[in-house]
C-alpha cells in the first residue's frame, strides 16, 4: 500500500496528521536526518535498526518506534529479515500533549513487543479529497491508536497534573449556570485546601477567580465575533443575571459590556444600567490579547 497523504483535521495549531502507510519488506532506509513531526512505526515481521541520539536500537517484530520533530534519526532494516510496518504520522500542539503521556521520548524512541496486535488500529485514510466526516473519523482513529499505547506504555513517572484536570473541567462546564468550586473539587479529587494551594501557585489566582476570568474570556470573544445580545452572551457564559454579569465583566476589564462592544465596533442598545457611557479609558494591547494577560492585569478584581 503506497503511503498516504491525510489532510489537516481543521485546527492546525492542535492536531494535524501527514502521511499513513505501510512498509512492506525491502532495503528502505531513511536518515540521517529530523523531520518536523511525529511518525509512530509499528513492526509486523522482521527486524531493523533504529539509530539516535548516539545510540542504536534494535527491533524486532511486535516493537514500536517513534520519531520525534527536530531530533536526528537514521533507521534501516536488517539485509537478512527485512522489517514490515505500518506507520502514521502527525503533529501539532494536541499531538505533543497526546505523545507526552506515552511511554516514548527522545531518549528512549522503543517501546517492547505490545501484548495486542496495533496494526489494525492504525488508521487506513482517503486522500486529501476525503469527505469531511472522513476526516473527523481519521482524527478519531488516530486518538483511539494512542490510547492504546497510553494503555500498554503509560508514562508511570509523571505525577497527575491537578492543576490541568481542574483548568480542562472548567473549559467544558464554564457555561453552566450552577457550576461551583465544589463540583471542580469533586470532579479532579483532590482534598480541596491542597487543590486550592496548587492552583495558586501555578495559575497566580485562585480556582473561583480562574473561573470568572474564563468565563469573561469566552464573553469578550463573543462580543467582537457574533451579534448576540449582552444578555444572551451572559447566559453563554455561566451568568443567570445579566447584570450580575455586566458588573463583573466591569470589575474585571474596566468597560462594561456595552463600552466594550462599541469599542469594537459593535454599536447596541444597551441595557438600562449601561444607558450613560461617560467615556472611554484607553484601551490597553494587554487587555486584547485574551485570558492570561487580563489575569495579569486585572487580578485582584478577577480573584475577588
Amino acid at each position: 500500500m503506497k503511503p498516504t497523504r491525510i489532510f489537516d483535521t481543521g485546527n492546525s495549531s492542535q492536531f494535524v496528521c501527514t502521511y499513513s502507510g505501510h512498509k512492506p519488506p525491502n532495503s528502505h532506509k531513511w536518515g540521517p536526518g529530523v523531520r518536523d513531526i511525529y511518525a509512530l512505526h509499528f513492526i509486523m515481521g522482521g527486524k531493523g535498526t533504529l539509530e539516535t541520539r548516539n545510540k542504536r536500537f534494535p527491533i524486532t517484530a511486535g516493537n514500536s518506534f517513534m520519531i520525534f520533530p527536530q531530533t536526528e534519526i537514521y533507521y534501516y532494516p536488517d539485509p537478512e529479515d527485512p522489517w514490515e510496518y505500518v506507520w502514521i504520522e502527525f503533529k501539532g500542539e494536541e499531538a505533543e500533549r497526546l505523545v507526552a503521556m506515552i511511554g516514548l521520548e527522545p531518549d528512549n524512541p522503543v517501546v517492547p513487543r505490545c501484548p495486542a496486535d496495533l496494526k489494525p488500529y492504525f488508521p487506513v485514510v482517503p486522500g486529501a479529497d476525503a469527505r469531511p466526516f472522513e476526516k473527523m473519523r481519521v482524527e478519531a482513529q488516530l486518538r483511539l491508536l494512542l490510547s492504546y499505547y497510553l494503555e500498554f506504555y503509560p508514562r508511570e513517572t509523571n505525577p497527575i497534573n491537578y492543576v490541568r484536570l481542574a483548568k480542562e473541567y472548567i473549559m467544558i462546564n464554564y457555561w453552566r449556570t450552577t457550576l461551583a468550586v465544589t463540583d471542580i473539587v469533586n470532579a479532579v479529587n483532590l482534598e480541596r485546601s491542597y487543590l486550592f494551594r496548587l492552583f495558586k501557585e501555578a495559575v497566580g489566582i485562585s480556582v473561583s477567580g480562574y473561573v470568572t476570568a474564563y468565563r469573561i474570556e469566552r464573553a469578550r470573544e463573543l462580543m467582537e465575533s457574533s451579534d448576540l445580545s449582552i444578555k444572551s452572551i451572559a447566559c453563554s457564559v455561566g451568568y443567570k443575571d445579566p447584570l450580575y454579569f455586566s458588573k463583573a465583566f466591569k470589575k474585571a476589564t474596566s468597560y462594561t459590556p456595552s463600552e466594550y462592544m462599541t469599542l469594537h465596533g459593535r454599536k447596541r442598545e444597551a441595557s438600562a444600567e449601561e444607558n450613560a457611557i461617560a467615556g472611554f479609558p484607553e484601551v490597553t494591547d494587554q487587555l486584547l490579547q485574551g485570558l492570561p494577560a487580563a489575569v495579569q492585569l486585572y487580578p485582584q478584581a478577577i480573584d475577588a
